[in-house]
């Protein structure tokens, strides 16, 4: 059990388990976006590094089929930082928020010798979508393509530029797609752990194994920050989910199927390297 996995465990709530807090019919969400963990400042502009903490934020809700309404963004700024630069940050969490009808409201700003943001959401669903309630014989997918993240993470990481429609800066997010198909999805996730760790997350959720269609490479399966979609749908509803993917532009890979078994992917934490 990593360090993550083991922090949660000692919180008792029977609302955590999901990509967010439903209580009622609103979803809380929170997420962290750090200096030295998820960027580092000489690979983004501030802008992007505004926008893209506010798109991995409103990610979870998306993937719980929740609208964001309001936003509280928590900031640890650097001493060095100046007031453009400051300005370019909230510009890029401000138009991001706004795109998905979202208000920033407030929040809390400190001093610190890096930067990091932390964005809590609050949004509202009338048929969310959860992690668990899947059964043995369902298929399990995944939108679009993966991969793209780790590659040019590594590609940052060697001194090398990549191009700023990378999936690594500007991730795409599925809302329109997950409320589409919303009425034939059993359950679902974003992926933002990798595909390996966050199908065993919702395996562990329901108890549950895997059969493998087809392999999954481990460039594929540990590359994190893809905010692609983890689905799970009966096996009648495929051809439909498929129809409704390509009209929102997205493809489908159906990689297994739901079975009474202790399969799990071999997953290693991204953050304490474990």
């Amino acid at each position: 059990m990593d360090k993550e996995t083991y922090l949660i465990s000692k919180i008792h709530s029977a609302h955590i388990g999901d990509d967010g807090a439903l209580i009622g019919n609103m979803v809380y969400t929170a997420d962290a976006f750090c200096e030295g963990t998820h960027f580092l400042r000489e690979w983004m502009s501030p802008y992007r590094i505004g926008r893209k903490a506010m798109l991995v934020n409103l990610s979870d809700a998306v993937a719980m089929n929740a609208d964001p309404r309001y936003a509280l963004v928590t900031i640890s700024l650097p001493r060095e930082m100046d007031r453009e630069e400051i300005d370019e940050i909230v510009r890029g969490l401000e138009e991001t928020a706004t795109e998905y009808g979202c208000e920033i409201i407030g929040g809390d700003t400190v001093g610190g010798k890096s930067l990091h943001l932390s964005v809590t959401l609050i949004s509202h669903s009338e048929a969310p979508l959860l992690r668990s309630g899947i059964r043995v014989g369902d298929l399990l997918a995944y939108t679009g393509e993966l991969g793209g993240s780790l590659r040019d993470l590594r590609r940052l990481q060697a001194g090398e530029r990549v191009g700023q429609d990378s999936r690594f800066f500007e991730p795409v997010l599925r809302g329109a797609f997950v409320r589409e198909a919303r009425p034939w999805l059993r359950a679902g996730m974003d992926i933002s752990d990798g595909l390996y760790c966050d199908v065993n997350k919702l395996l562990d959720r329901n108890g549950l194994g895997l059969e493998l269609f087809q392999s999954v490479s481990e460039e594929i399966g540990m590359s994190g920050e893809e905010y692609e979609m983890l689905l799970v749908f009966e096996p009648g509803y495929e051809e439909r989910i498929r129809t409704l993917a390509v009209k929102e532009g997205t493809d489908i890979t159906v990689i297994g199927r739901v079975e009474e078994n202790s399969f799990r992917f071999p997953c290693r934490s991204h953050h304490f390297g474990e």
